[in-house]
């Protein structure tokens, strides 16, 4: 019987041979499909991890430890120094008695400002004898009385004065306020004479300049910055001064002198430097420290 069959008996059929291949290229997607799969879970678990590790680092960084320093900093460094704070004028002046100011405190000041620009021969130019210095403040006197003591002759050198551009005394301070001040302390000396306020707030130095030319101004107060800066525009004359007065020992809130405050020291001095300085070794002025 088997021999009736023939060839045909074991000949598989096309449609096995068909599943056979269709199996093995089934197998083939799978296979690449799990490889795909396996992509997409390695990219999808490797990102979070990543992220969880920088949000870890950040939390340690700025988890505070439990001596209150950062996690982050390293162990053993040294924590910095602290800075000491420098002492100010305020601070030297709050705990030592204020002194009356002396001719020498204004040498000495005049030398050390002028000693790195000038040669030891202006240096010596720059000195004032005792007898350019009237009786200098002792902290007792009022402005009145001080100028009482110091002008002896003001009421013939007031009559007597008739120059325009000019004045007779000239009061320097450090601000437009203290001048106010000035003016009013200034009433029991002055008399009939007349008082000009200097100084540059809220007066332009043009109305100075008119003021000064149409009156005869006999006592000038004010600030060094506006007094120099109408000597140099000639709204000022010095030819008449006969005296001159810093407001040396009065101290403003912060216990500052005129001389303590860098800006107004360094218009004083230029104001002494225009020619006043001059006139005082000649001894056509006299200087006082109030």
């Amino acid at each position: 019987m088997a021999d009736d069959l023939g060839n045909e008996w074991w000949e598989e059929p096309a449609g096995e041979e068909q599943s056979a291949e269709a199996l093995e290229a089934k197998k083939n997607e799978e296979i690449g499909d799990g490889n795909k799969k396996k992509r997409k879970t390695v990219t999808v678990e490797t990102l979070p991890s990543k992220k969880k590790k920088k949000q870890g680092k950040e939390c340690i960084l700025k988890e505070p430890t439990t001596d209150g320093k950062d996690l982050g900093k390293k162990e053993g460094t040294p924590a910095k120094s602290r800075r000491r704070k420098k002492k100010t004028i305020t601070d030297v002046l709050a705990t030592s008695a204020p002194k009356a100011g002396t001719p020498e405190d204004l040498q000495n000041l005049l030398l050390q400002h002028f000693s790195k620009t000038r040669s030891v021969i202006e240096l010596e130019e720059l000195k004032l004898a005792d007898t350019c210095f009237v009786k200098p403040n002792d902290l007792t006197h009022t402005l009145s009385s001080y100028l009482n003591q110091s002008c002896p002759k003001w009421a013939k050198l007031s009559k007597k004065h008739t120059e325009k551009k000019s004045i007779l005394l000239l009061v320097v301070c450090s601000s437009a306020h203290r001048t106010l001040e000035l003016i009013k302390l200034i009433n029991a000396f002055r008399g009939g004479t007349k008082v000009l306020k200097l100084f540059a707030k809220h007066i332009k130095i043009q109305d100075h300049i008119k003021q000064l030319e149409k009156n005869v101004i006999h006592i000038g107060v004010g600030t060094p910055g506006r007094i120099k800066a109408l000597i140099e525009q000639d709204g000022l004359s010095l030819e008449c001064l006969k005296y001159l007065v810093l407001d040396w020992n009065w101290r403003d809130q912060k216990l500052r002198r005129m001389v303590d405050i860098p800006e107004v020291k360094k218009e004083v001095l230029e104001l002494l430097e225009s020619g006043l300085l001059s006139s005082c070794r000649a001894g056509s002025v006299k200087l006082g420290l109030f």
